[in-house]
C-alpha cells in the first residue's frame, strides 16, 4: 500500500479492515492510529479488560459483530471531518460492547503533535 498517494479516509478504512478480526474478539479497547504528514504511520488496538477472579482468567465474551465493525469503520471515517488543520498526531477510538444488549459505543479523541 502506498499510503502517501491515498487520502487519509482511505487509509483509516484500510486500518479498520486490517483490525476487523481483532475487533470481533475485543469487548472493549482503543484503536490507535498514529499520523505523520497526513499518512498513517502505525496502528493497533489496546484491548481491555481481561479479567480474572481468584487468579483464574475468565473466558472473554464475544466482541463486536461483523455488522458492528462495519458501522465502527464508517463512523471512524466520517469522524475525520472533525479533524482540522493538523497533519501530525494520533487518533484514538475508544469502544465498548455492552454485554447482553447487543449494543456498542465509541468515542473519538484527536491529538495533534508539533515538532520544533
Amino acid at each position: 500500500m502506498d499510503a502517501d498517494a491515498m487520502p487519509l479516509a482511505r487509509q483509516v478504512d484500510f486500518v479498520f479492515r486490517q483490525l476487523e478480526e481483532e475487533l470481533t474478539n475485543a469487548v472493549a479497547g482503543t484503536v490507535l492510529i498514529h499520523i505523520r504528514n497526513n499518512t498513517v504511520g502505525k496502528f493497533g488496538i489496546r484491548h481491555h479488560p481481561i479479567e480474572s477472579r481468584n487468579g483464574e482468567l475468565e473466558s472473554a465474551p464475544k466482541g463486536m459483530t461483523p455488522a458492528q465493525v462495519q458501522a465502527f469503520r464508517r463512523m471512524a471515517i466520517e469522524a475525520l471531518k472533525m479533524k482540522r488543520n493538523w497533519t501530525h498526531g494520533e487518533i484514538l477510538y475508544d469502544f465498548s460492547v455492552r454485554a447482553n444488549s447487543g449494543t456498542w459505543s465509541a468515542s473519538i479523541q484527536y491529538e495533534s503533535n508539533y515538532n520544533m
